[in-house]
Formats: structure tokens, C-alpha cells, sequence
């Protein structure tokens, strides 16, 4: 998918998030899972939003990914609030962790006044332990009175866990003369090798789109961001993403792929691409961002193989901490990627051409080090030349304090 729009539609505005959009409220309270920190998010539409979802393949899902999917089955895709726990992840917890976990949709629906099977619910932290059902009780009510506009920021830190900051973002659009708006909030620092999103992730927006098309549009971006990006090779218990469209924009709704659907699509690949790179950008212990970009693969689904084989190579990961120019780790990754190559065409690009042809050519080691020490942001590009074929994906180096956050149990 090309970003091909005309940007000045399209306005970002980052110290926003998911209560941009009109008709959504907020909350971020604690409730008493965590101590001195935020540790319980609501999310709630004045209006029945249209949702779409997606869920992480870990076969050790946990309890609330399959109470989330039964009320959207049961609800037809429709949602009107999202509740989310941080601290414990009732994940391998059992017939009682689902009973909890429906125990907390009869909390949201009875305070909000509302239809359980209306109510999504997600938890975020320690595997193998269950929810302290009265804090939760009393957090619950407490949050659906602190449900306001203001709120989504609080939201956006409550669902945190081992992250060092928040991660939200909003977006406004000019649809042939009307302003629609997307809003968008994560989580994610470690165990995070998603595929099918990011650890957690809450979109909403007030465009009026048919619900097929939102679970499309939030697939593909899907596969282009939250798919390509790597901490440290661990798919999560509790990954889930969902995408809330309330309408009230006022739009014609969107029933087709044509220009609006086109429009939509690209801001929501904005939205979803800032928020998969902040989390690549947070990983537990990082230091770097890395970006790989592949150029000219004999398709996407090659470029996807190398781009990923590169951010997931624990070899590559160490040099950039250590902030050693040896490109081999990379080209490596990317001879056992799996994707289609013709070694003697490789060009490889790290702050400078050091590889022609699939050859080493004179490179300033110097310069490159310094790259490698100085700069926030690392850039990897691969040309295989052979197709048109392409892919970005991203991670972050590897660090010792990685070992030091992974080996305490607190």
C-alpha cells in the first residue's frame, strides 16, 4: 500500500490519542494491582462503534482475548467500551481466569449501564496469575465516573507496563470537506514479535465506514506495521488490536474502495506505522531503533522474510549495541531469510554503500561507527535487485540492561 494522498488532508497531532475522535471518552485510574501507577484503563463511545480486532496466534491465549472475541461474535462487530488491566495478564489461568474475565464485562456493563456482549476487555502483565476481582470492582466504578475527553492520556499510561512512555497519537483528515479523526494508544516494550498485532493496541475513529471494510483496512495496515516489528522474538499471550469506528464524523458512509476508502487507509497506516515504531523504539533496554528496509525483492512476502530475518538476528542486534559496522551479521540474516536471492546482485547500505554486487567494497569503518554510536535512529538497506518487491521492518538493538529487566520477578 502507497501513501500516495495529498498530505495536506491529512494533519498529525501526536500529543492527541484516542479521545480525538468525536464521541469518545477516557479513563486511567489505579486500582490497586500495581503499586503508586496507573494499572486500569477505560475506553468508551457515546455511540455503538462498528470494531474490528485482531488477536495474537499464541495458542496460550489469554482468558480475555477469548471473552473479547465470544461479545464481538455475540455483538456482530458492534463495541461501545473497552476495558484494560495492566500488571496481570490472566493468561494461562484457566476456566477460573475466563470467569473472571467475564466478571469484569458484567462490572463495565452494569456501571455503564450497558450490554455485556458491548464490552471488549484485555489485561497486560504477569502470566499466571489471577485478577484481584474486588479491586477491580471498585476501579471499574471509580473509572466510569473519571470517563471524560480529557481522560485518553491517563488511558494511555494506565495500560503501560515495563514501557518507559506513553504511546498515542491522533490524526485529523479532510474528507471532501468534512474532518473525520483517528486516535490511537499502545503498549509494548518487551515480548513483542507480534503476528497479527502489537502487544496491545486501541484505535478509535469517528469515521462511518461498512464494518467489513474497517476489519480489511485494519488487516492490511496490520500486516505493514504491527507485523514488522521485533523486540526480542517472543509472541505474547495477550496481543490485541482493535479499531472502533463510531460515526459521528457525519460522513457518507464508506462502502466501497475507492478514494475516501484509499484516504482512510492511509491515515490508519499512519497511525498504526507511529505506534508500531515507538514500541520497537521502547524495547526493553533499547538504545536504537533499527528500520531495515528491503528494495526490489522478487515480492513483498520475500522482502517481508529479509527485512524481518535482519531486526530478528540476535548477531545484528549486539553489533548495533555495540556499535560495530560488521555487515555480514546482516547479509547472513538475509541468506537464510528465506527469500529468493541472486547473491552477486546484493547491495547493502549502512550510512554508506559498503556492499556492491554482493561484494565488500572500501567503506570509512569511522564513519560508520560513529553512525552507529551517535545517531537514535539506525537505517539498513538491502537492494536485492531482482523484482519490485518491498519491505520496512523494525526493531531495536540488544543491551544488557534487556537480561537485567527479564531476570527480575517483581
Amino acid at each position: 500500500m502507497e501513501n500516495n494522498f495529498d498530505k495536506d488532508n491529512i494533519k498529525i497531532i501526536k500529543e492527541k490519542g484516542i479521545t480525538y475522535p468525536k464521541g469518545f471518552q477516557a479513563a486511567g485510574i489505579n486500582c490497586g494491582i500495581r503499586p503508586m501507577r496507573k494499572d486500569l484503563a477505560l475506553i468508551y463511545s457515546e455511540q455503538v462503534a462498528q470494531a474490528a480486532s485482531l488477536f495474537t496466534q499464541n495458542q496460550f491465549k489469554a482468558a480475555p482475548l477469548w471473552v473479547t472475541e465470544e461479545n464481538l461474535a455475540r455483538s456482530n462487530g458492534k463495541i461501545l467500551a473497552i476495558l484494560v488491566n495492566s500488571g496481570i495478564a490472566n493468561a494461562c489461568t484457566g476456566e477460573k481466569g475466563l470467569q473472571d474475565a467475564w466478571e469484569t464485562v458484567r462490572y463495565v456493563s452494569e456501571y455503564l449501564n450497558i450490554k455485556p456482549e458491548y464490552v471488549a476487555v484485555a489485561s497486560t502483565g504477569k502470566i499466571g496469575e489471577f485478577l484481584p476481582l474486588e479491586k477491580m470492582k471498585s476501579g471499574i466504578k471509580k473509572a466510569v465516573k473519571q470517563l471524560s475527553i480529557q481522560g485518553g492520556e491517563e488511558a494511555a499510561e494506565a495500560i503501560l507496563t515495563t514501557d518507559t512512555r506513553k504511546k498515542e497519537i491522533a490524526i485529523s483528515v479532510n474528507l471532501n470537506g468534512k474532518e473525520f479523526r483517528i486516535g490511537g494508544i499502545a503498549k509494548g516494550s518487551g515480548m513483542i514479535h507480534p503476528n497479527m498485532a502489537t502487544m496491545l493496541s486501541f484505535i478509535t475513529t469517528d469515521l462511518a465506514i461498512q464494518s467489513n471494510l474497517l476489519q480489511e483496512a485494519l488487516r492490511e495496515v496490520t500486516a505493514q506495521t504491527f507485523n514488522m516489528i521485533s523486540v526480542d522474538g517472543d509472541t505474547s499471550t495477550n496481543d490485541m488490536v482493535i479499531l472502533m469506528a463510531n460515526g459521528l464524523a457525519g460522513n457518507n458512509i464508506i462502502t466501497e474502495k475507492k478514494e475516501d476508502y484509499r484516504l482512510f487507509l492511509a491515515a490508519l497506516k499512519l497511525v498504526t506505522e507511529y505506534l508500531a515504531k515507538e514500541i520497537a523504539r521502547d524495547g526493553e533496554g533499547a538504545t536504537k531503533l533499527i528500520e531495515t528496509e528491503v528494495q526490489h525483492a522478487l515480492s513483498d512476502s520475500d522482502a517481508e522474510k529479509a527485512a524481518k530475518a535482519v531486526i530478528d538476528s540476535l548477531l545484528v542486534k549486539t553489533a548495533i549495541y555495540g556499535h560495530d559496522p560488521n555487515w555480514g551479521r546482516i547479509l547472513a540474516a538475509v541468506g537464510y531469510s528465506g527469500a529468493q536471492l541472486e547473491i552477486e546482485k546484493v547491495d547493502l547500505y549502512l550510512k554508506e554503500k559498503i556492499v556492491s554486487d554482493g561484494q565488500p567494497i572500501p567503506f570509512s569503518i569511522d564513519i560508520v561507527r560513529k553512525y552507529l554510536i551517535e545517531s537514535p535512529e539506525i537505517k539498513i538497506v538491502v537492494d536485492l535487485k531482482i523484482g519490485h518487491g518491498k519491505a520496512t521492518a523494525w526493531g531495536c538493538d540488544l543491551t544488557h540492561e534487556y537480561v537485567n529487566i527479564n531476570t527480575k520477578y517483581n
